[in-house]
């Protein structure tokens, strides 16, 4: 079999369900585990991802006022390498090139090759798509067995959390600049990890988020997990948190309670690393009853960083 996968969550998925060697086209943002960085990249940005959050948004943006994906696929390159299965999403515009950019590219010269397209909002969809995945792979039985495994992780950690009497308040912020906190499945995993999430509905998309809003709830907790961004990258964005007016008053700052993760690596794809990501959000948490190792690598509290 012959499988493209043009996000990093799938390529993840690919891989946990034994089917890594297989792997012949990645996307550009594909990089976990270490081996993919060597298959072919079949995609690129249409937009320069350098440069401060909001110049980033404004590129964005002005892509999307000309184009349904913010991404290109090589068609030539996908022609070339004869998929069997290519994986895509249909989830978001800005994650990852889009299910129709794939099929158009996939018409001019395929019938044949089928195209599994994810859209994960909940945790549940998420285990239906390392299912169907698997199914597509000819593996359901590994399939079945990832997601059973992923979920007594998870579920060990939902009920040792049940049993805390404090659930803290905790706002996870996905963008910075414009301000948005996040949604789909983060907000059923902060609650599953012991906290009480403020912004962003289940199985909704991520939404904005107003200065004044964030100020007047005043949350305990602030954790950082820009889309795209390592730990080292968002703190380049935390300057532009502390100019905000009467941010240093808030609750979460005054007790040291803001963090930095990894949010590209963990939060932002929906593939098997989730357990990890419910793992550090447990450890932000309530540090004082869970501990991982993730501490310094998957997250670090602002006022420790080094940089």
């Amino acid at each position: 079999m012959r499988i493209v996968s043009l996000l990093p969550s799938s390529t993840e998925i690919v891989c946990a369900l034994g089917m890594a060697d297989q792997l012949v086209g990645r996307s550009h943002e594909c990089d976990y585990p270490e081996a993919v960085k060597t298959v072919p990249v079949c995609t690129a940005p249409k937009f320069d991802p350098h440069g401060s959050s909001a110049q980033i948004n404004e590129r964005v943006r002005a892509v999307l006022n000309e184009a349904i994906s913010v991404y290109r696929v090589d068609e030539a390159l996908l022609q070339t390498l004869q998929p069997n299965v290519i994986v895509t999403q249909s989830l978001c515009e800005v994650c990852a090139v889009s299910l129709a950019d794939v099929q158009q590219a996939v018409c001019t010269w395929s019938s044949e090759a089928q195209i599994v397209s994810l859209e994960p909002n909940h945790l549940a969809d998420i285990w239906a798509d390392i299912r169907r995945v698997a199914e597509a792979l000819g593996v359901p039985e590994r399939g079945a067995a990832v997601v059973a495994a992923l979920q007594a992780r998870m579920a060990a950690i939902s009920a040792q959390a049940r049993t805390l009497p404090e659930r803290p308040s905790v706002v996870c912020i996905e963008w910075a600049d414009p301000l948005m906190a996040a949604g789909n499945w983060l907000p059923e995993m902060v609650e599953m990890a012991g906290g009480t999430n403020l912004f962003g509905e289940a199985g909704q998309h991520s939404p904005w988020l107003t200065w004044d809003a964030l100020r007047a709830a005043d949350p305990e907790i602030i954790i950082l997990m820009p889309c795209g961004f390592d730990m080292a990258r968002t703190a380049q964005d935390v300057p532009i948190l502390q100019g905000l007016e009467g941010w240093s008053a808030l609750r979460a700052v005054q007790d040291g309670r803001i963090y930095l993760t990894d949010g590209n690596q963990y939060f932002n794809r929906p593939g098997p690393r989730l357990a990890e990501s419910l793992e550090i959000l447990a450890e932000i948490v309530h540090p004082e009853h869970f501990s991982f190792g993730h501490e310094g690598s998957g997250w670090q509290r602002l006022a420790d960083w080094k940089g």
